[in-house]
C-alpha cells in the first residue's frame, strides 16, 4: 500500500533522491532517468485517453497499460541487489505476452503497410505517436540500464517496453483505420526535379 501525506520531501533541493529502496541516489542516477521516461510515457497515455471517445476498448488497454507502467517503474525503481526484505513488484513475462496479444488482434484487421507512416491522423493517433516515440526513448534508456551489470534489471522490463511501442504504433493504425487512413510517408515527394 502505498501513502503519501507529504508531497514534497526536499531531498531534491540538493539534486538527490531515493530508490524504493530508501537508497539516495542523484536525480541523474541511470535507474532515476529509466523510470522517470517511463513516467513520461505514462502521462502521454494519458493524454491519448482524452481522445478514446467512441472506442472503449482502446481507453480500456491504455487505462491498463498505465497501471502496468506504474508497476514497470516500481521494478525499476527496486534494484535486486541488495535484495529487499518485502516482495518486489516486477513486470511478469504474462504482462508481455498479453501486449503482444493485443497487438495480434488489432493488427488483424489492419491493411498492409506499403510506405512508412507519418505521425498523425486522427488526434487519437497523433498522440499514440508521440506517446510511442517517448516509450521508445524510455526503452532506450532501460537498453542502457540493462548492458550495466552493475544496474541489474528484470529481462522482462526491456521486453515489456519493446512490446509497449509496437503495441501503440499499432494502435495508432488501428484508430486512424476508423477515422479515415493512416499518413503515409511519400520519399521525395516534396523535391524539385533537377
Amino acid at each position: 500500500m502505498v501513502v503519501l501525506n507529504r508531497i514534497y520531501t526536499r531531498t531534491g533541493d540538493r539534486g538527490l533522491t531515493r530508490l524504493a529502496t530508501g537508497a539516495p541516489v542523484p536525480k541523474s542516477d541511470a535507474r532515476v532517468q529509466a523510470y522517470g521516461e517511463v513516467d513520461e510515457t505514462n502521462a502521454c497515455i494519458g493524454l491519448c485517453r482524452l481522445h478514446t471517445g467512441s472506442n472503449p476498448a482502446m481507453d480500456a488497454m491504455l487505462a491498463r497499460i498505465q497501471n502496468e507502467l506504474f508497476d514497470l517503474g516500481a521494478d525499476l525503481a527496486t534494484p535486486p541487489d541488495p535484495k529487499p526484505d518485502w516482495e518486489v513488484l516486477r513486470v511478469t513475462a504474462d504482462q508481455v505476452t498479453r501486449i503482444e496479444a493485443e497487438i495480434d488482434s488489432m493488427n488483424a484487421d489492419l491493411a498492409p503497410l506499403t510506405s512508412f507512416v507519418l505521425p498523425g491522423g486522427s488526434p487519437l493517433a497523433a498522440h499514440l505517436h508521440l506517446a510511442r516515440t517517448v516509450c521508445r526513448r524510455a526503452e532506450r534508456r532501460v537498453a542502457d540500464l540493462a548492458r550495466d551489470d552493475a544496474q541489474a534489471i528484470s529481462p522482462e522490463s526491456l521486453q515489456y517496453l519493446n512490446r509497449l511501442s509496437d503495441h501503440l504504433f499499432v494502435a495508432s493504425r488501428h484508430a486512424n483505420a476508423r477515422a479515415g487512413g493512416d499518413v503515409l510517408w511519400q520519399p521525395g515527394a516534396t523535391r524539385t526535379p533537377g
